[in-house]
């Protein structure tokens, strides 16, 4: 988990933080569960605790020591929002990502009621920091109306692993869905018109749509393609930091402005 990730939205993870707990269906074939006890077999000494949420201070530097800019994944091995994360030490990832804001962060979290609650108290979230939450299933919508009380600029949505229609979604003040089924020894079935049915809600309300996956055996059994297209769009972003743009190198900005649709 580093620099070159293998997940189709973003461009590196960055784990301050390894492990999790379950709080949903989405969480029952946690891909992170199984990488974690696979990678305390091979000896890696983070993973000594396995999946129990385990603080990894050595690693909150890591997004200041990478000079090109990247979309980086926070917490993909857990939940920054766990209920066992520190107040201090969420404090001291917010200050490493408002400091290194040539970055863009993805946070994603399953517990946006906690993600508020320090949003509130942090105080304003710079432009260059994404917000958003996970929705497997009908039934959680009420995440999506928690995560829009936030006052961030970016805030998205990942259907994923998408396990039953989600019928009819609000999608206003949000900026970008995520839409993937799930992969593994022990996925569950994705319905091609599940998919249909978030992708044109966000045609029609104007967010950017991205299909990660079909999913099955390994995250590319089943390919990208839906109806014929790979989907990758991006929200529109302008680097801004404490309400003033930000001087960036000018490769920086070409990166950038790529976002939108990257194929």
């Amino acid at each position: 988990m580093g620099d070159n990730s293998a997940i189709e939205w973003t461009d590196a993870s960055w784990n301050p933080a390894t492990g999790c707990t379950k709080v949903s269906p989405g969480c029952k074939n946690c891909y992170a569960e199984r990488l974690s006890k696979r990678l305390k077999l091979m000896g890696n000494p983070k993973y000594t605790n396995a999946f129990d949420f385990t603080l990894q201070p050595a690693a909150l530097d890591l997004p200041l020591r990478w000079k090109e800019p990247r979309k980086i994944f926070v917490n993909s091995m857990s939940d920054l929002f766990h209920e066992l994360m520190p107040d201090d030490y969420l404090d001291r990832c917010f200050d490493v990502m408002v400091k290194a804001n040539w970055h863009i962060f993805q946070i994603l979290t399953k517990r946006p009621e906690r993600m508020v609650r320090f949003a509130k108290r942090y105080g304003r979230i710079p432009d260059h920091i994404w917000m958003g939450t996970s929705v497997e299933l009908a039934m959680y919508k009420k995440r999506i109306d928690v995560l829009r009380s936030i006052r961030v600029k970016t805030k998205f949505i990942s259907f994923e692993p998408l396990l039953g229609p989600i019928g009819e979604v609000n999608l206003k003040g949000i900026a970008w869905v995520i839409v993937g089924g799930e992969s593994g020894p022990h996925h569950r079935s994705i319905k091609p018109d599940w998919v249909r049915e978030l992708r044109d809600q966000c045609v029609n309300q104007g967010v950017a749509f991205f299909f990660k996956q079909w999913g099955g055996m390994t995250p590319k059994s089943g390919g990208r393609q839906l109806d014929g297209k790979v989907w990758n769009e991006y929200p529109d972003f302008v680097p801004q930091y404490s309400g003033k743009p930000v001087t960036i190198p000018e490769r920086t900005a070409r990166h950038l402005l790529r976002l939108r649709h990257q194929l």
